[in-house]
């Protein structure tokens, strides 16, 4: 009877069977959460960078734990992003399609709150600020009084504000993953602007331990300069009187920013140029000695730089205002 009607035979039956499951829906299931938001950022840094070890800086997170995020939104969106391993980093196909949609997303938010900061004559926000690795962060700077105006003007606002090369600066302005950049010597590019600021003095230093630290400074020529091991220095770096010297010079080494330039001079091996302000107490404490040499310094001379666009355009243009009064 049962075979009759369409029914499997009774032995076919067995008692107490768990039923199959559906297979699993992929895609977003469910309304975006706070923790979405943060996956996808993280996703999309990732993807910006071309890897998990090369966003660690950007994150601020260890790769493990980059790791844990990605595979959390990949749970999340039932869906493979990546590729990781030996072979290197790649997005699949679903990857990049959720890389966009993304992007499309942040935009929309960031666009949101920029009509709400124009209709409410305020603004509020997140603020990423892209700082170069090599900037002076010591003393009173003009960079110092314009943070405290804005936040001071602006307490709804998020300042988020990161060190990166000068190279990574543009990269993250151009692509909008920062609100503005300082940079040393931007490239003439037509979406760009760039608004000179401010120039800071370096002066040529070394270390107590240093030969020339005891050498009386009448006796301290060419010679000498060109004798002793010298941090190299950047192209965007200059003045007259180093521009006729640095043919001359036995670079040795190299130090990308401030502190590492100050640890290699401060281990009495190497000679090398340090911002003013930031040598100020080494220089009382007879760790550093400034080696005036006809008063050779050079000059670095920085700049504001955005990628204005409706999205960030209201927020880049008040701090770069309030930089101007500071300079």
């Amino acid at each position: 009877m049962f075979a009759e009607a369409g029914f499997p035979p009774l032995s076919r039956i067995r008692p107490n069977a768990t039923p199959r499951r559906p297979p699993r829906a992929s895609g977003f299931q469910g309304r975006i959460a706070e923790v979405d938001l943060r996956l996808l950022r993280v996703f999309a840094c990732v993807a910006q960078h071309g890897g998990f070890a090369a966003a660690e800086l950007a994150l601020g997170k260890s790769k493990s734990s980059i790791s844990i995020d990605i595979a959390a939104l990949e749970n999340r969106l039932s869906m493979v992003l990546c590729h990781r391993g030996r072979a290197g980093f790649a997005l699949t196909n679903e990857g990049q399609g959720v890389l966009d949609a993304t992007t499309r997303l942040f935009t929309d938010i960031d666009l949101f709150q920029q009509r709400i900061n124009d209709v409410s004559g305020t603004l509020s926000g997140r603020f990423c600020l892209y700082l170069p690795d090599n900037i002076q962060f010591h003393g009173e700077t003009a960079l110092l009084r314009a943070i405290q105006i804005f936040t001071s003007r602006y307490p709804a606002v998020e300042m988020d504000v990161r060190s990166a090369s000068t190279r990574d600066v543009e990269f993250a302005v151009r692509n909008g993953t920062a609100t503005a950049g300082i940079t040393l010597y931007p490239h003439q590019q037509p979406e760009m602007e760039a608004t000179a600021l401010f120039s800071e003095r370096s002066n040529l230093y070394c270390g107590a331990r240093h030969p020339l630290f005891d050498r009386p400074e009448d006796t301290i020529d060419i010679a000498a300069l060109a004798e002793a091991r010298m941090i190299s220095v950047s192209d965007a770096a200059s003045s007259p009187r180093w521009d006729e010297l640095r043919p001359s010079m036995n670079f040795a080494a190299r130090a990308d920013n401030i502190d590492s330039r100050a640890l290699l001079i401060l281990s009495g091996m190497y000679v090398g140029f340090l911002p003013e302000l930031f040598v100020t107490q080494m220089v009382q404490q007879d760790r550093l000695r400034h080696i005036v040499f006809n008063d050779l310094h050079l000059v670095n001379h920085f700049y504001f730089l955005i990628h204005p666009t409706p999205e960030n355009g209201l927020m880049a243009e008040t701090f770069r205002a309030i930089l101007e009064e500071t300079c």
